[in-house]
């Protein structure tokens, strides 16, 4: 995102009501994020060839993008040509200082 971006009216998005008075806009839509996120499969599915793929997560922040990627891959894996055997991992990290 570039910094004179505007991003987007709030009013263009349901937004729960614990978050109207602390949002100006939105910057990424969720649909967006999705699309992005199946896309970065798609890269890695392509990258890894036929290779083992391990898949690694850092709890906690980064557990719904995690699953996410996850579904999108293994969708990727059951509809494709060839099935990629893959591992799953978590780490749970100290403190991001």
């Amino acid at each position: 995102i570039r910094d004179e971006e505007s991003g987007y009216n709030k009013n263009l998005f349901c937004i729960p009501k614990h978050y109207e008075e602390d949002l100006e806009r939105v910057f990424i839509p969720h649909g967006l994020i999705l699309d992005r996120t199946e896309r970065l499969a798609r890269d890695i599915m392509q990258d890894m060839g036929s290779n083992h793929i391990v898949a690694l997560c850092v709890l906690k922040g980064g557990y719904k993008f995690f699953a996410d990627l996850l579904d999108h891959i293994k969708a990727l894996n059951q509809n494709g040509d060839k099935s990629v055997p893959i591992t799953v991992d978590f780490v749970r990290i100290k403190s991001y200082c």
